[in-house]
């Protein structure tokens, strides 16, 4: 299906599989639109995949692909980008000889929600968030739409030099190295990066025991232990952990896991989705911290230099020197049933940055609360 845009057009596939071998390898994307990531994503959850090429008209070249998905929330029909809430960040990934000027970019954005539009499901929602305003260094152009609003939600990067004892050095105050020392004051005391893909499997069946605990005493639901989204993460391990891709680093002393990490690897640029900690007795050595600094650490040695602490703004992200990543969001109801969506949003946004303790508060009450009354998203349209 072709829909045409000013000098550029959009084309859809809903085939992962057929999009990915015409897309090929390569492009400038964030570690979630990885080519694993999306393999994993698209087998794990049972969804109706809509990918979106942006085709240049005068040469015919795809300089954008955008990972869709058809779906429902409540009664709307909605298009969303891949994620189900697995991806810290969305974005399209641009090919090499993408535009980048300003009219370009708003060209691509315009043509692209139009086509959305136009699209035959008749959605009553186009719903795309968390959006980098860049793609490593290049500009995301579904920011440049017109409808583009501030994310309620932020990324926060750690960028390291390249002297890692020069960021030890300005993150003191935590006391890591005197946290290292009593941790290892205990016998088989260690830290891994893991490389057995079997031993890394191991790893997450603790870390779903430990998150789920810790998630059970703040008294939230853990989902990320349910068949399809544990299937989904040991899918991206199982395929990524041998090329570096899939990061799983432990805490370990004798045969007990006491701290977790899982991330995503790309080039220079590393994302933590989970970090897990056993508490109890080890708590005196802050293990979940001290996991992720060691980490940091193996990390920097391999060459990366962009160390991502993941959305959301948990104190421990300051301590570590992170700054805030800015994302944007564009929310387009297209009829009534989508309106209450972009309203709903619009209202946490706004309470969010004039009142943060209210927004917060509000958060967990609704969270704890009101969850089995929340739409929730359907993959189906």
């Amino acid at each position: 299906m072709d829909q045409a845009g000013s000098f550029f057009s959009v084309e859809f596939v809903r085939d992962w599989a057929e999009a990915s071998s015409r897309w090929g390898d390569g492009g400038y994307a964030t570690v979630f639109q990885h080519k694993q990531w999306l393999d994993a994503w698209y087998r794990a959850f049972d969804s109706t995949p809509l990918i979106a090429f942006i085709v240049a008209a005068d040469t015919g070249r795809d300089v954008a692909l955008v990972p869709l998905m058809c779906g429902r929330r409540g009664r709307a029909r909605a298009v969303e980008f891949a994620d189900l809430g697995r991806s810290d960040y969305n974005a399209p990934i641009l090919a090499s000889d993408a535009p980048r000027d300003s009219a370009s970019l708003r060209m691509i954005a315009s043509g692209f929600l139009t086509a959305l539009r136009r699209l035959p499901e008749r959605p009553d929602l186009i719903n795309l968030e968390r959006m980098p305003l860049e793609i490593l260094g290049r500009p995301n152009p579904l920011a440049a739409a017109e409808r583009a609003t501030p994310c309620a939600v932020n990324g926060n990067l750690v960028e390291f030099g390249d002297s890692f004892e020069d960021y030890r050095a300005s993150i003191a105050k935590i006391q890591l190295p005197r946290r290292w020392r009593v941790f290892t004051r205990h016998l088989g005391a260690r830290f891994e990066m893991v490389a057995d893909v079997d031993e890394a499997l191991r790893i997450l069946d603790v870390m779903d025991r430990q998150q789920n605990k810790r998630m059970k005493e703040l008294g939230e639901k853990f989902v990320l232990d349910e068949p399809r989204n544990a299937k989904f993460y040991r899918d991206v391990v199982r395929r990524g952990l041998g090329d570096g891709y899939a990061v799983v680093s432990a805490l370990i002393c004798g045969d007990e896991v006491v701290a977790t990490t899982l991330g995503l690897r790309h080039a220079a640029q590393y994302s933590l989705l989970r970090n897990t900690n056993a508490g109890g007795q080890w708590s005196n050595c802050s293990p979940g911290q001290l996991c992720i600094e060691r980490t940091m650490a193996a990390l920097h040695r391999q060459g990366v230099r962009h160390f991502d602490l993941s959305i959301g703004n948990r104190d421990y992200k300051r301590r570590f020197g992170a700054r805030s990543l800015w994302l944007t969001d564009v929310r387009i109801a297209l009829s009534w049933r989508g309106m209450s969506h972009v309203l709903r949003a619009r209202t946490a946004r706004e309470l969010k940055q004039r009142h943060p303790r209210a927004f917060a508060a509000a958060r967990r009450f609704w969270v704890g609360w009101s969850a089995p009354l929340r739409p929730r998203f359907s993959t189906h349209c």
